[in-house]
């Protein structure tokens, strides 16, 4: 099928390329026209079920968001009347604009309020801008109005949800241009180094290119259907330029071979396309299968990364399997035009050959030696503490976690974590004697709880009264009551619900602020009404546990479904395993380095970073791309070894000549993944930097370690217990005819 795939190309050459084109410019049309990326989760948990109530039945939950204003100075104090002057001078044109819905300071609030506004070192004050839009819309036009605030006399720092927002949006896309400048001139160059040719070496960096700009206009099409992140943004170039430069290699150096063996271009396109065109088709699936798996994680941002990964996957394979064979076959023997004046050697096909009968001559040895040391490298993972992502994942020297460190350092409310509790009475009003009872118990429960250091809400408002004074007060007539209990019972208490808010000193990411919103969930009741915990805190605990619930079945379906696609190309169940088994060695090294660098923080100077708990998309990240791109070089090796074996019958001559063909062609293609890679861990974004650094790591692993001296020592052990399949298998993979046909092809010297 692909020999005559290869001989229709050829023939309809020009037709081919024209239908490339036409694609590609539909790709630069839909990118013109863009489209709408967000960053948002809904995973339905309780703490989502929590805060759906609150906004819908409380005031302030469906008010507008806000942003932190840090005002300082070295010599003035913060009532010194020129700092209020100052102050009043810089806000002045945000009051001005409509989207801006109030400004608090120190000067416009109530004595109580206003002490913590006010700065350790008396130098420093705190101002909240309220908008008027909720926090997507404000997240858009954030940037405006923080060019109208400046100031000649004092230090001004922002931070908050929406300057921390739009932080992560300005450094995801300068991450992007910095990747692609860097990526694409030093991938450029080691193709120089792998072909020695210029115009051979174009070829697959201009397929990458075809293949970013097509997924990242399916990125933009997809957004129109369903929410897409937009980290989908980063792994579409970042998988794109991987693949699709790895799979053009494979598919131009087979060509170049059957030239060199004296086969005429027809003849050499079609061997390729059934070779390594097969062998990219095969290995493409497998990296689509991968990422496919993050689609079992409906709600978060990681199916839309999936389906992101997947269709620049498929444009990939499609510009491989069409666009680069169609130049291929008008360039012909011109693909070796513009030779560079160095003179290549085949001393490296020699080397392989020497390190592959090596490693059989001792296969025991070398797995006793290598298997330990990579499981030693990815022994850190063992220490992995999952947090949701916050401000420590930017750069300590982005100006919303400048603002975060020193509004945590001066302002010791803000220190403060509130955990949101939401007590749902569906069948009727919650303020009646016997549930503001329950309630007050409720209250005092919490408070009793460790670390929690006090309890607010309509159950808090007077330290004199006891249960029964509560009770009394919060079922009189709300028209008689004070202004101010009548207002807080207003912010605090809707239609079938009550919300306390459990006030501790620890990080909303910490062990202690999870551990209270466990005890609270274990409560479960108060009287008939339902407890439900929501806030920060309780989102990070229902984000992880998804994860975790999830992950067994999209390791299930991925493993399963690269073994069933390794069995079509090999028609061997053994060697499909095999391939799992040395993946999660790769995958086990790159875990390790991840937890040691990102977690346990060595590095962090060199890398700008902070360290902190991974996110918890990371690893899932990791494995769902790794695993894939891991089969690449497993296709590629396996199928000249398969190539071998078949035409001799020897299956450690095979094993040999297998690593002996590939074995330079693969520590290239590593090479140019690796370069791709490690300029995505020049990102700031530290999720971007993890997912980069940690597949650089496991492809050099796969490309070295795994590939070099594990493959060759096990398929030594296993003979030819390697090709085997049961009897109606193996009748069914002859059935289907999805192998290589033999060929008779001359070798010159």
């Amino acid at each position: 099928m692909f020999a005559a795939w290869g001989h229709l190309v050829y023939r309809f050459r020009w037709a081919t390329l024209a239908l490339s084109i036409i694609l590609l410019v539909a790709s630069g049309l839909v990118l013109s026209r863009g489209g709408t990326l967000s960053n948002n989760s809904f995973i339905q948990g309780e703490a989502q079920r929590g805060a759906d109530l609150l906004g819908q039945q409380l005031p302030q939950s469906s008010a507008g968001t806000t942003f932190d204003l840090i005002f300082g100075s070295a010599s003035l104090k913060v009532d010194d009347p020129r700092f209020r002057r100052a102050v009043q001078a810089t806000l002045k044109p945000l009051l001005a604009d409509r989207r801006v819905g109030a400004v608090t300071t120190p000067y416009n609030s109530p004595p109580s309020d206003a002490v913590t506004r006010i700065g350790r070192d008396g130098r420093h004050a705190l101002v909240t801008v309220a908008l008027k839009d909720d926090f997507g819309t404000a997240r858009h036009y954030y940037a405006q109005l923080r060019s109208l605030i400046h100031s000649d006399t004092l230090q001004v720092t922002p931070t908050g949800d929406v300057t921390i927002a739009h932080d992560y949006d300005a450094y995801l896309a300068s991450d992007l241009q910095r990747a692609e400048r860097v990526s694409l001139p030093l991938a450029l160059l080691l193709l120089l180094i792998v072909f020695g040719t210029v115009v051979a070496a174009l070829l697959p960096l201009g397929v990458g290119m075809l293949a970013v700009v097509s997924g990242l206009a399916g990125v933009f099409v997809l957004s129109h259907v369903t929410g897409v992140s937009q980290y989908a943004l980063n792994v579409v170039t970042l998988i794109g330029l991987g693949v699709a430069i790895d799979y053009s290699l494979f598919v131009v150096s087979r060509f170049r071979e059957e030239l060199a063996c004296g086969a005429s271009v027809e003849e050499s396109l079609a061997l390729a396309m059934a070779t390594s065109g097969r062998a990219v088709t095969f290995s493409g699936l497998t990296v689509a299968i991968g990422l496919s798996g993050l689609l079992f994680y409906q709600g978060t941002a990681l199916a839309s990364m999936g389906a992101a990964g997947a269709i620049v996957v498929g444009f990939a394979i499609l510009y491989g399997l069409t666009f680069l064979p169609a130049l291929l076959a008008l360039v012909g023997t011109g693909v070796n035009r513009l030779r560079l004046p160095v003179r290549r050697s085949e001393a490296s096909r020699g080397l392989w050959r020497t390190l592959a009968e090596g490693v059989m001559r001792r296969p025991v040895l070398v797995l006793v030696i290598a298997v330990p040391l990579v499981l030693l490298a990815g022994s850190p993972f063992l220490q992995l503490r999952l947090a949701g992502n916050d401000v420590t994942g930017l750069p300590p020297n982005a100006e919303s976690h400048r603002g975060y460190d020193l509004a945590t350092a001066q302002f010791p409310a803000l220190n403060e974590t509130y955990i949101d509790i939401v007590v749902d009475f569906p069948s009727g009003p919650p303020l009646t004697s016997a549930r503001v009872g329950a309630l007050y118990d409720l209250s005092r429960r919490i408070a009793a709880l460790k670390d929690v250091q006090r309890v607010e809400g309509p159950l808090n408002l007077n330290p004199a009264l006891g249960r029964t004074g509560y009770q009394k007060l919060l079922t009189e007539p709300r028209s008689t009551l004070p202004s101010p209990i009548r207002e807080a019972l207003h912010q605090s208490v809707g239609t079938h619900i009550v919300a306390l808010y459990a006030v501790t000193r620890h990080p909303s990411e910490s062990d202690p602020a999870r551990g209270i919103v466990r005890a609270i969930r274990r409560i479960g009741h108060a009287a008939d009404g339902q407890i439900l915990v929501t806030g920060g805190t309780a989102f990070d605990l229902d984000t992880v546990s998804y994860i975790l619930s999830r992950t067994p079945v999209a390791v299930g379906y991925i493993v399963a479904m690269t073994c069933l696609v390794l069995f079509l190309l090999l028609g061997s169940v053994v060697l499909p395993f095999k391939a799992v088994l040395t993946d999660a060695l790769s995958i086990s090294a790159s875990f390790g380095a991840m937890v040691w660098i990102f977690q346990q923080g060595h590095f962090q100077t060199l890398l700008n970073i902070t360290p902190s708990s991974i996110d918890p998309f990371v690893p899932v990240l990791l494995f769902c791309i790794v695993f894939g791109l891991s089969m690449d070089y497993e296709v590629l090796l396996l199928s000249r070894i398969k190539e071998a074996y078949e035409r001799d019958g020897d299956n450690r001559a095979a094993v040999a000549e297998g690593l002996e063909r590939s074995g330079r062609l693969i520590t290239g293609a590593a090479a140019i993944m690796v370069v791709v890679f490690a300029a995505f861990a020049m990102a700031n974004v530290v999720l971007i930097k993890a997912i980069g650094l940690g597949m650089a790591i496991a492809v050099a692993v796969d490309a070295t370690i795994i590939r070099a001296l594990v493959v060759p020592a096990v398929m030594r052990l296993l003979g030819r217990y390697n090709w085997w399949a049961p009897h109606p298998l193996a009748r069914l993979h002859r059935r289907l005819n999805l192998g290589e046909a033999p060929a008779e092809r001359r070798r010159t010297a």
